[in-house]
C-alpha cells in the first residue's frame, strides 16, 4: 500500500474535488467560534430533513418518478440526524465530566 489515499482518488471519480472543497470550507471556518459551526451543522441537518420530506411528498403525490432517490434522501437525512445526536451526546457527556471535576 505505497500509494495511500492518493491512489483511491483514481478509483472514485470526483473524490479529489470533494476533498479540495472540504479543505476550502475548513479554511473559511478557521476563525468561526463553536456556536457558529454548530449552528451551521444544525442548519445543514435541517435542510437535509426538509429535502427528504419534500421528496417523500412528491413521491406520495406521484410527481417523483425515482423511488431510489427518495430513499437515498431519507437515509441521508437519517444518518445526519444520528450524527447530530451523537455529537450532542458527547457534548453533554463532556459538560457533565467537567462539572464533576473538583475545584
Amino acid at each position: 500500500m505505497s500509494g495511500g489515499i492518493e491512489s483511491i482518488s483514481r478509483l472514485v471519480p470526483g473524490l479529489q474535488n470533494e476533498i479540495n472543497s472540504n479543505k476550502a470550507v475548513l479554511n473559511e471556518d478557521k476563525d468561526a467560534n463553536f456556536s457558529e459551526v454548530f449552528g451551521k451543522l444544525l442548519n445543514s441537518v435541517n435542510s437535509l430533513q426538509m429535502d427528504a420530506a419534500k421528496a417523500q411528498e412528491l413521491l406520495a403525490s406521484g410527481d417523483a418518478a425515482d423511488l431510489h432517490q427518495v430513499m437515498i434522501a431519507a437515509e441521508e437525512a437519517g444518518i445526519a440526524m444520528d450524527l447530530l445526536l451523537e455529537i450532542r451526546n458527547k457534548l453533554v457527556d463532556a459538560y457533565q465530566t467537567m462539572m464533576r471535576m473538583p475545584m
